[in-house]
């Protein structure tokens, strides 16, 4: 039997040997006692063949002297001096990256002092070195890395690489799991009207989240203030305590509703009592809108001034024209709404409404004197006196003539008399005339104009069924085509032009119609031969034939300017040819 089969079935014979002659392995853990200090060195004996040295550098921040008993790590028996190399550092590292590896497996959290910061995140002494993402640090994202050096913590492992000997900490998921447990004590704790205190966490455009002892609670912007605010934080900043009322619980989304108008008293409550209507108050604009201006006429109460109510006369097209922000203004109430909590005001109101004593002071019929202030295609607007304006209609302009816009009578800028005509109160408006300053010479036109009368007038207008001759006073009669001669005429400008001075003979006046027939082949007609083409005249069908003074100046193609020049004559030349062929 050999020597090693007889030790290895004697046990005891074993732990005798290993006792007295211990066996060392590289790269292990073993018991050693210091035997002495030196200035660089410690000198350890482990019961090898050789002591061991130490850096002294590995025992900073520690107690020690000969004597002491130490653990260490087994580098090598032997170096190229023939002494064993021991570590200290190393063999704590072994020691606790093991424990480190044991809690990663059974999900426990550890202990840790903050190092120092390094890109991306921080590292972290937990028995061996290890990082923490910055991701992880907490639940609200820091701002200065810088002030956590230094400062022990709680951490979850999250992840060992063992070949690596990496290891990735989350302190962030630790304060989860806490908040996690707090939220469950708070919404079994919590009930609807509790007033409770708590830490702004975050503030969006619709309200503010605060911090429940790890509940996540909303404050809506609607139940900030009894007023309107425009944003959150105007009331609020990240990091404020607010103490606040519960108004909601809701345990199975693990959601709470909270309020801070509701521990002030509600000043809409009494509001119609306190503002009756007809009620001068006094306040400040807070925001101007296209549609009018908000005032706050007391904490939480605000009234709507509407543009329409800033001024009884002036066209006020924007309140921003007139108004500004944090100015002082007064205004009287003019309705509540207390249930969408509203209220109308009105500026205007404080000073007596022109328009009321507006018929005292232009009585129908009065002649007025007045500057016009504006042309439209329908009429043209009169200032009678600041902010009152009196329109002269279109077709008050002229008894006689087919006027298409005022600026063929009147420019603006220019003073003008005018009769009022009509009053609106109710509209705010004025109808005046300028025709109606002289008699409607059409009233006794049969006295003016008789059949059988020899005229002289201008041709004004043509058109394919005749042409208009401008007589005196502004008065136009009207010559058929079939009135121009005795021969037959296919084309009313091969025979007159705009502009030709005519003689005719009155054959027609119809002081209803406002028509007068002209015939100029007639102008040397016997009485006899007047009285045929009288006749003649009265047969043409008006639908087809002759058409009423309005409507014919519609249909003309040409129109007379006194002066006008032989360019314009031959344009309007062209036109009335150009719409003959159409027809």
């Amino acid at each position: 039997m050999s020597v090693d089969t007889a030790t290895s079935s004697n046990p005891e014979l074993m732990a005798l040997i290993e006792k007295n002659f211990p066996t060392h392995r590289e790269n292990s853990i073993v018991h050693g006692t210091i035997i002495e200090v030196r200035p660089q060195v410690v000198v350890v004996d482990i019961s090898a063949k050789s002591e061991g040295i130490i850096p002294i550098s590995e025992f900073e921040d520690e107690e020690f002297a000969v004597g002491d008993e130490i653990e260490v790590l087994l580098e090598k028996l032997e170096n190229d001096e023939g002494m064993v190399v021991l570590s200290k550092e190393k063999a704590a590292h072994k020691q606790n990256w093991d424990k480190i590896v044991q809690v990663y497996e059974d999900g426990g959290l550890v202990k840790g002092k903050v190092k120092s910061v390094v890109k991306g995140g921080l590292m972290v002494n937990v028995g061996v070195e290890a990082f923490l993402p910055g991701s992880q640090i907490d639940i609200i994202p820091p701002k200065d890395l810088n002030e956590y050096v230094g400062k022990v913590y709680e951490f979850k492992i999250v992840k060992v690489n063992d070949i690596r000997k990496n290891i990735v900490l989350s302190r962030r998921e630790v304060i989860e799991a806490e908040r996690a447990e707090q939220r469950a004590e708070f919404l079994e704790s919590v009930k609807v009207g509790d007033k409770v205190d708590g830490v702004v966490k975050n503030i969006t455009d619709f309200g503010a989240f605060v911090d429940l002892q790890g509940m996540d609670g909303l404050l809506h912007i609607t139940d900030m203030s009894w007023g309107r605010i425009n944003h959150p934080s105007e009331m609020l900043a990240i990091g404020q305590t607010v103490h606040v009322i519960i108004l909601d619980v809701d345990k199975d989304k693990e959601r709470v509703s909270l309020g801070l108008k509701q521990l002030q008293d509600n000043p809409w409550e009494a509001i119609e009592a306190k503002y009756a209507i007809g009620t001068e108050v006094a306040g400040k604009i807070t925001k101007l809108v296209p549609y009018g201006a908000f005032v706050e006429i007391e904490r939480g109460v605000e009234g709507l001034i509407h543009v329409s109510e800033l001024s009884w006369t002036k066209r006020i097209t924007r309140p921003s024209d007139v108004l500004e922000l944090e100015q002082e203004v007064k205004a009287v109430v003019l309705g509540i709404n207390k249930e969408e909590q509203k209220i109308s005001l009105g500026v205007r109101q404080l000073e007596p409404n022109p328009w009321d004593e507006v018929e005292s002071r232009y009585p129908i019929g009065t002649t007025i004197k007045g500057e016009i202030r504006n042309l439209t295609p329908y009429g043209a607007f009169v200032e009678l006196e600041d902010g009152i304006d009196g329109m002269i209609h279109v077709s008050d302009l002229s008894w006689t003539r087919k006027i298409n816009h005022p600026s063929e009578v009147v420019k603006k800028g220019e003073e003008t008399e005018a009769i009022v005509l009509e009053i609106d109160k109710t509209n705010q408006r004025i109808s005046l005339g300028v025709k109606q300053l002289e008699g409607d010479p059409w009233s006794e036109i049969d006295t003016r104009f008789t059949v059988g009368d020899l005229v002289k007038g201008t041709v004004a207008k043509i058109a394919s069924f005749g042409a208009f001759i401008q007589l005196e006073d502004d008065i136009d009669g009207l010559v058929h085509i079939s009135q121009l001669s005795e021969d037959h005429v296919a084309k009313v400008k091969d025979v007159i032009k705009v502009g030709d001075d005519v003689e005719a003979r009155v054959i027609k006046v119809d002081k209803v119609e406002r028509r007068i027939g002209l015939s100029i082949k007639a102008a040397e007609y016997s009485e006899e031969q007047l009285k045929k083409e009288t006749a003649a005249f009265d047969a043409l069908r008006p639908s087809s034939d002759l058409v009423g003074l309005e409507q014919a100046f519609n249909l003309a193609t040409e129109d007379w300017s006194p002066g006008g020049s032989e360019e314009a004559e031959a344009e309007a030349e062209a036109e009335a040819e150009a719409e003959k062929s159409e027809d």
